[in-house]
């Protein structure tokens, strides 16, 4: 025989049923906050020179171009790896010799071909977008975005 279900009965099931994922959800705010706080994704320190290095890629709008760990524009190359496709990832100063090589070399003039600008950036300028750009690099990024440029 199916038993009715009275007011009281339907407002315990409510009352029961919210405090259930309220605990449900204060569990996981919790343990959310524990991975977040106890897993870091920076594998470089982030220094002053970063942080110069990245107020020179948003002064220049670089990602309304490129894009950095699949950000921004995809009209030229993802950036969030590249000191490690160049090969000079472990050495700052050819980090910042092939950067200034690139951007001198820009725009290339070659007739059909996307050109990026030449910013006229100092070397001053160049060495902290390096800088950013390894900095960038190092950032565990799970494996996102794929790329398998080499």
């Amino acid at each position: 025989m199916a038993e009715i279900l009275t007011k009281t009965r339907a407002r315990n099931i409510f009352y029961g049923g919210s405090l259930f994922f309220v605990v449900v959800f204060v569990a996981l705010t919790v343990q959310s906050h524990r991975f977040i706080v106890n897993t870091s994704t920076a594998g470089m320190p982030l220094t002053e020179e970063v942080a110069h290095g990245k107020r020179v890629w948003e002064k220049n709008a670089c990602i309304n171009c490129h894009s950095l760990h699949g950000e921004g524009a995809y009209f030229a190359p993802e950036v969030g790896n590249v000191m490690t496709r160049w090969g000079v990832m472990d050495d700052p100063e050819a980090a910042f010799e092939t950067l200034k090589g690139w951007m001198e070399a820009q725009p290339s003039g070659i007739e059909g071909r996307r050109q990026m600008p030449n910013f006229q950036l100092t070397d001053e300028e160049l060495r902290a977008l390096s800088e950013f750009l390894r900095w960038a690099d190092q950032t565990d990024t799970q494996g996102w975005p794929p790329n398998d440029a080499g």
